[in-house]
């Protein structure tokens, strides 16, 4: 993989038309891990809910002892979300779900 591969463009549902780029391998983990744990469907998990599922997922040396993991579950969220692969729930505390399951 080359140096430019190490990173990706994610955008963000809150600032449409701003990507940022970010670690691939991490940001591919967590990826991978959230939708895993998601329900298909309203009303979804909520983010702490969720986050506590995931934890054991993700790899021990991209996230050792799950540090970072509460950041790079909100990047992959609010990526997701500008995506329509997953949608929040309008509670309180919000609460996701997997909205197309064509991207897992």
């Amino acid at each position: 993989m080359s140096r430019a591969d190490d990173k990706i463009e994610i955008e963000n549902i809150n600032t449409p038309a701003r990507t940022v780029r970010v670690d691939r391998a991490k940001f591919e983990a967590m990826r991978m891990a959230l939708l895993a744990i998601l329900p298909e469907g309203a009303p979804g998990a909520t983010v702490a809910e969720a986050k506590s599922a995931l934890l054991p997922r993700l790899p021990e040396d991209l996230f050792p002892e799950g540090k970072t993991a509460g950041w790079w579950l909100k990047a992959v969220q609010l990526d997701l979300e500008a995506k329509g692969v997953i949608a929040r729930s309008l509670t309180k505390p919000i609460r996701l779900y997997r909205c197309d399951t064509s991207e897992i």
